[in-house]
């Protein structure tokens, strides 16, 4: 393969690639990669190497590895017999020792990003750590060799023109001559790793022209049912945190609407599928707990959990932000105070049916914020269980996944309230909170709730059963969004109306946010963001992306005097709208 740079043509050979970083992106990437087998300008498949730091949390990883083991917990269809065979093979194998990556071809960098916890700021601390390691280690690079370094992780927008391409120049390593920085963010989701790895979209980006031409080389031999979309470098950033942000703001406006629902005894569902029909947004996780939401109107459940949808919106802002905008207006800020209020909304739904709680005993049933997965990064549950300690309450947080020295429940505490023993999590509890919709808690309710001898009452904060058959079994229900009273007409066209309103307030935040970055950011004809492309792109999104034109918003509905914090933030942003 024939690869034109700005001093030379390369002659491109790909006979190993390196995974930095084997979490939920890093394992399966590695895997699938090992297993594809891929041979381009060789004769024998490209190696597969995973290096993993040796710390204190994740160093077992690659004993693990070599072992022929994911290190990924919770339900994973394939992944497990993919990488045993891979080691078996002798195409893919881990280690410590950053020296392997010096005669990569192809290097994906799978490091988790995070925003600062006092600030808008992106933090790469961990990133860098393990760039640095990497831009060592190609100091001792074959002179042939022009290695392709691909971010998988979510980067905010700008970062690979300056922060990740500034911090190879201080090696002597120059973009488009010693390598190429191409991105190509994830859209993984624990419990569909290989599933979301084959058969998701996928962009392939770059700050050179040939750099998307060469990593589609190489993701077409893993992304089989998935299209390939190239791109630059700041319109992947760009559209990945937007995916992100617009999901959160969703699920914002759902959980405006719900409380509005949960506060009159209105059926939240009901409305969900009458508007998500006028939409044409539809989807099965209304009846199923196990789908994935990718309506227009979500499903608002404890919280907003996982590591990318807390933060991403703020990394799209950061640019903008750090230039001193007053962001007031902000849907995409504002749906972060919505939706962190959601543990707090959830105990206030439960006292209304159960009256105080203070000083009662009860059980959190799904630690993990997402079900059949381990992972418990921003888990609204913990959350949930620290808001009813602060009452007096003795809990106890369950979960068949997480382990018991989870790093999220040393951090926060609450390590010694956390048992995987379900006997003892539901020993002479008067309330039980489902947190989290895991496929063990779905299949045996009956056997569960018999453990819990002086059950009181059931809070179903994830969708996760029929009012009914909790009833039928003898105990008193209340869930999110479970009213029992049919929407009026009126209240399904205000909350539609509403979702129109608030699509359009956040195409016209997109489109400033973009102008602005290609402004101060954007180096050439190749590397500008089109809010039009940036559409296109988050289209492909499998959960839901549909970013409308940017245009004036005209009107904030009300009904009953109950209007939307984010129709109304959309029809302030004057100037975003012009």
């Amino acid at each position: 393969m024939k690869i034109k740079l700005e001093n030379r043509t390369l002659d491109w050979k790909v006979e190993k690639i390196a995974v930095i970083g084997p979490g939920i992106v890093g394992m399966p990437m590695a895997a699938l990669l090992a297993q594809a087998k891929i041979k381009i300008g060789s004769e024998d498949p490209a190696k597969v190497v995973v290096v993993q730091r040796n710390s204190v949390n994740s160093g077992w990883k690659v004993a693990a590895i070599n072992a022929g083991k994911s290190v990924i917990g919770g339900i994973e269809p394939g992944l497990n017999a993919v990488v045993e065979k891979a080691v078996e093979e002798g195409i893919l194998f881990a280690s410590h020792d950053y020296s392997h990556l010096s005669d990569a071809d192809v290097i994906l960098v799978c490091v988790q990003t995070d925003k600062k916890e006092d600030s808008f700021e992106p933090d790469y601390g961990p990133m860098f750590g393990a760039l640095t390691s990497l831009a060592e280690s190609l100091q001792n690079k074959p002179a042939h060799k022009v290695p392709v370094v691909v971010f998988e992780s979510t980067l905010a927008p700008s970062s690979m023109a300056t922060l990740m391409k500034d911090h190879f120049e201080k090696y002597g390593l120059i973009e488009g001559r010693d390598i190429l920085l191409g991105n190509s963010p994830n859209r993984v989701m624990p419990g569909r790793l290989v599933e979301r790895v084959t058969e998701s979209d996928k962009l392939v980006a770059g700050l050179h022209p040939e750099t998307p031409r060469m990593i589609e080389a190489i993701y077409r031999h893993i992304v089989t049912e998935g299209q390939l979309h190239k791109t630059n470098s700041m319109t992947a950033e760009v559209t990945k945190t937007l995916e992100n942000a617009y999901r959160d703001v969703r699920i914002a406006y759902s959980a405006e609407m719900v409380r509005f629902c949960d506060e009159y005894d209105i059926n939240f569902y009901s409305v969900r599928d009458r508007v998500n029909t006028k939409l044409a947004q539809v989807d099965d996780a209304t009846t199923d707990p196990n789908a994935v939401p990718s309506g227009g109107i979500l499903i608002p459940m404890v919280g907003v959990g996982g590591h990318c949808l807390p933060k991403d919106g703020i990394l799209l802002w950061w640019r903008r932000l750090e230039s001193g905008l007053d962001a007031s207006n902000s849907l995409i800020l504002r749906s972060r105070t919505i939706n962190d209020r959601s543990p707090a909304e959830t105990i206030r739904l439960a006292e209304r049916k159960f009256g105080d709680l203070s000083g009662k005993r009860i059980a959190v049933l799904g630690t993990a914020y997402r079900f059949n997965s381990e992972d418990t990064r921003n888990s609204p549950s913990i959350a949930l269980a620290l808001a009813l300690m602060e009452k007096g309450c003795q809990v106890t947080l369950q979960d068949p996944y997480v382990k018991a020295d989870d790093q999220n429940l040393l951090k926060f505490k609450v390590d010694q309230h956390f048992t995987r023993d379900l006997d003892k999590a539901l020993d002479n509890v008067d309330f039980v909170f489902f947190g989290t919709a895991h496929r063990e808690y779905m299949d045996h309710k009956v056997e569960i709730l018999g453990k819990a001898r002086n059950l009181t009452g059931v809070v179903d904060a994830c969708n996760l059963y029929d009012q009914k058959d909790i009833e039928d079994l003898g105990y008193a229900y209340t869930g999110i969004g479970r009213g029992k009273t049919k929407p009026t007409e009126e209240f399904i066209d205000f909350v539609y109306r509403g979702f129109r309103a608030m699509e359009k307030g956040l195409a016209n935040e997109v489109n400033a946010l973009v102008e602005y970055l290609n402004e101060h950011y954007a180096d050439g004809t190749f590397n500008q963001v089109q809010f039009s492309e940036v559409q296109r792109l988050a289209g492909s999104c499998n959960t839901g992306c549909e970013i409308v034109d940017h245009g004036p918003v005209e009107e904030v509905p009300v009904y009953q005097g109950f209007h939307s914090q984010l129709v109304e933030c959309a029809r302030n942003q004057h100037a975003f709208a012009e």
